[in-house]
């Protein structure tokens, strides 16, 4: 066996497994595996092959016979520099995964040799795997312990159902919070990026308490930016959190702390606002607990000199100071920071402590807004996109996750398009679905206007925070100025009950719901999007239209198609009952001319049923809400029989286009989709004129209907755009490509953008 698992090492006493020692009575082996699996009458594939290493010579076996496992977890962890290293080497992230045979679970070491599996959602919880090869790392400072180590595998398809009841062979695995195998980590990450909290150790019982002031010295903060630097100790600090960030994750293999944590708090008092953070054991500890608007009282903090490049947000009050030369520590030790959440009801109107005051904007005000303006929105969410994840440097394994997300607060019939990178929220970011009223503070406006079209839309920033359930209470309910904003607040709560009477409604007239939509993907894994730039002549495109499938034969109706497939023509019939196809396509003569004598033609025109938009059904949003997140790491057992994808409808009836591009040189072509957006429920006013202004937005604008409200259906436009590609023959032009792997091997390439070069050298 080679690299890690080739030299043994010492685990942390509390992980690994207790081992069967053959010289002594079975019935004894801690956790007693012989006897308990005796006693259920089946013999667990799990003990019989720790019983064939353990009598092996070799490090690794082969498994004399290979049984299918399920897979219940998958938790992903930083591993430490060896002490042997003397190079740091980048962050090494390793996965724990548990397994079950029916009779025992057992958490395992993965050969990091196979960290791509997971990378690829091949590896995920809920499925059949085979494992051909094991192999132990053993405990040097405890006899008969080690871990069992995978080294081989073949992941199968998904079980329909799997049993949660069977106990783990060793009882260490049981313990809370969960420990992982290697390394000296307290805990596990999220995983799929590492600014969620994730796992028992974030603590959320810290409750308000009252304190008795009487013997407690307060210092101002303004007082103590004078003073900071002649003084040893500080007094306590009275302030109200007025933003709080997400969290950050330092952890770095050659770095020996257990909770590399750090999150940023602003804080003010009658006198200003200063920057507080909260390190390490701090964070586990109360992130969770604290929220916008709570008073806190600070005790035996440390004070140091502010980072110059950090850049603290607005003051939710331009008349308190913004303090930029201190910084205010709260550590678990050196020395350790006591944190007391005083009750509102305590708060005295003498203390003067800054009342919160958002930056509610509606749509039709974002108009006017300038770029990177700060600002909260409030209204109902009408689109929620899957999730996605983009690398934030090269060459490394961190990424940010992130979605899109159409709000809706009744002002405008353009909604709020909103760029939401997670919040250090997993329980509303991976929660939320359409007709949800939903609030997101501090967001940015980015614009350009000379852009064609204009470019407009709302990106979270370090401070963003998001709410969808239990209103009440929440710091925002209290601020006047959101509440004197019917256009707002109001408008959007009169939607929400008017848009819930008309599912209602639709619900019993078997008709679609409007154009509130979702977009999934069934393997739910976060797609690392990339983009490409291409150069080439236009050379062919053909309308891929959406046949009908299994649920429409089953009494829907049929003018509403509930998948795109791919399609190498237009004509080509489908399994199943097809609907009319749109027959219009376009070959230029020179694709004609060439597309036999390629070197290579690169097919990546597929649409997945995972990338359409589908209608929202309420009843189901529980499943639809599983389908657009990403891969849980640990397995979560299926209410009933959860439906299929196929069933709901699209919310596309265009269908897309397969667009071929031609190379520069003639002989490589590549083939890729075109998703235009059109919706018969969206009115759009504006012509489509050229292909490179429908490319560009990526949305139809059907032609003006002479004063009524009828839309050409998707075949005219369909039309349209292809007489809009025709004036592209022999063209050169520049495209930019969305390359997303799906996972499971499953990539898809979509035509983002094109541009016409005025200036070719």
């Amino acid at each position: 066996m080679s690299g890690e698992l080739g030299q043994p090492q010492a685990g942390p006493s509390h992980a690994g497994l207790d081992f069967p020692n053959p010289d002594r009575n079975r019935a004894g082996v801690p956790g007693g595996v012989i006897r308990r699996a005796g006693s259920q009458g089946r013999r667990s594939w799990i003990q019989k092959v720790l019983e064939q290493i353990t009598d092996s010579p070799l490090q690794w076996v082969t498994p004399s016979e290979v049984v299918p496992v399920a897979v219940l977890a998958v938790q992903r962890y930083l591993l430490e520099d060896e002490p042997r290293d003397t190079i740091p080497k980048p962050p090494l992230y390793c996965y724990d995964v548990t397994i079950s045979d029916g009779v025992y679970q057992e958490k395992c070491y993965l050969d990091p040799s196979l960290n791509f599996l997971v990378y690829k959602n091949i590896l995920k919880v809920g499925i059949e795997m085979k494992i051909s090869r094991v192999s132990c790392l053993y405990n040097e400072k405890r006899l008969g312990q080690g871990i069992l180590c995978i080294d081989n595998v073949h992941c199968g398809e998904a079980l329909e159902a799997i049993s949660l009841e069977t106990p783990f062979r060793n009882s260490a695995h049981e313990e809370v919070p969960e420990r992982p195998l290697r390394g000296g980590k307290s805990h596990y990450l999220a995983l799929w990026n590492n600014e969620d909290p994730y796992g028992d150790i974030w603590l959320t019982n810290k409750q308000p308490e009252e304190h008795n002031f009487n013997n407690t010295k307060i210092i101002s903060l303004s007082h103590l930016e004078m003073t900071w630097a002649n003084r040893r100790n500080f007094p306590a600090l009275l302030v109200r959190i007025l933003h709080k960030s997400k969290l950050r994750y330092y952890g770095k293999p050659d770095k020996k702390m257990i909770e590399p944590y750090q999150t940023f708090l602003e804080v003010a008092d009658s006198s200003g606002t200063v920057s507080v953070i909260m390190w390490n054991a701090l964070c586990p500890e109360w992130y969770k607990s604290l929220r916008v608007g709570l008073v806190l009282l600070l005790q035996d903090y440390s004070v140091k000199k502010s980072y110059p490049f950090r850049m603290q947000p607005l003051p939710v009050d331009p008349q308190i100071k913004l303090i930029s030369t201190m910084e205010i520590c709260l550590n678990l030790r050196d020395p350790p920071t006591n944190i007391i959440i005083i009750p509102e009801k305590q708060v005295k109107p003498e203390w003067r402590l800054p009342k919160l005051n958002h930056r509610f904007i509606t749509r039709s005000e974002l108009d006017d807004m300038p770029e990177n303006h700060i600002c909260d929105v409030i209204g109902i969410l009408v689109f929620v996109g899957r999730v996605q994840r983009s690398k934030k440097k090269e060459n490394r394994e961190d990424f940010w996750s992130y979605r899109w997300i159409h709000i809706a607060d009744g002002t405008s019939e353009q909604p709020f398009i909103v760029e939401l990178f997670s919040t250090s929220q997993p329980e509303i970011f991976e929660n939320i679905y359409p007709m949800t009223y939903f609030v997101c503070t501090q967001l940015k406006v980015v614009r350009n206007d000379a852009q064609v079209p204009k470019l407009l839309y709302l990106t979270t920033t370090n401070e963003s925070r998001v709410f969808i359930t239990g209103h009440r209470g929440q710091p925002y309910t209290n601020d006047t100025k959101s509440t004197n904003q019917p256009s707002t607040s109001q408008a959007a709560r009169r939607e929400n009950q008017s848009q819930e009477r008309d599912n209602n409604k639709r619900h019993q007239d078997d008709d679609p719901v409007s154009s509130q939509c979702f977009q999934t993907t069934y393997t739910s894994l976060s797609p690392t999007k990339k983009k490409r730039i291409l150069q080439g002549p236009y050379a062919k495109l053909i309308p891929v239209p959406q046949p009908e499938t299994s649920a429409q034969t089953k009494g829907n109706k049929p003018d509403m198609p509930s998948i795109f497939q791919r399609r190498e023509s237009a004509s080509t019939s489908t399994i199943g009952k097809a609907r009319k196809t749109i027959s219009d396509r376009w070959e230029s003569q020179l694709w004609r001319e060439k597309k036999f004598g390629l070197i290579d033609h690169l097919h990546y025109s597929h649409v997945y049923p995972e990338s359409i938009p589908r209608k929202f059904i309420f009843e189901q949003r529980k499943f639809l809400t599983e389908q657009f997140n990403s891969q849980p790491a640990k397995y979560i057992p299926p209410e009933g029989r959860p439906p299929k994808l196929d069933d709901f409808k699209s919310a596309r009836s265009l269908g897309h286009f397969e667009v071929t591009i031609l190379g520069l040189n003639h002989e490589i072509a590549i083939d890729v989709a075109f998703l235009p957006m059109y919706c018969p429920e969206d009115l759009r006013t504006s012509q489509i004129d050229t292909l490179l202004t429908c490319m560009n937005y990526s949305c139809v604008y059907p032609q003006d209907g002479a004063g009524n409200d009828r839309l050409p259906g998707p075949r005219a436009l369909a039309g349209d755009i292809i007489k809009a590609a025709m004036k592209l023959d022999r063209v050169h032009i520049v495209g930019i490509l969305d390359i997303c792997n799906l996972g499971n091997n499953k990539v898809e390439v979509y035509l983002h953008r094109i541009y016409s070069p005025t200036n070719i050298s």
